[in-house]
């Protein structure tokens, strides 16, 4: 799939899980540091998303892991 012009893979934690899980989704790039999320959550009853469709949210860069390695990357961290 081609990246749209003026998006970012964002990563958005989900709720309700034994540990933190990011899921990636697709956001449009707005102005300091925001983000539209455009992606749709295709499996609303398996995972809850703390931001959903629509919503404008602030990210910062975090570390997360990428299987056996830390990797930074761009996550949701509140309504804004």
């Amino acid at each position: 799939m081609a990246k749209l012009e003026n998006t970012e893979t964002i990563y958005v934690r989900l709720l309700d899980e034994a540990v933190d899980v990011w899921r990636p989704v697709t956001a449009e790039t707005l102005d300091g540091g925001r983000y539209r999320i455009i992606s749709e959550n295709t499996d609303p009853d398996d995972e809850k998303w703390e931001f959903e469709t629509g919503d404008v949210v602030h990210c910062v860069e975090k570390e997360l892991m990428d299987g056996t390695k830390s990797v930074s990357r761009l996550v949701a961290v509140s309504k804004g």
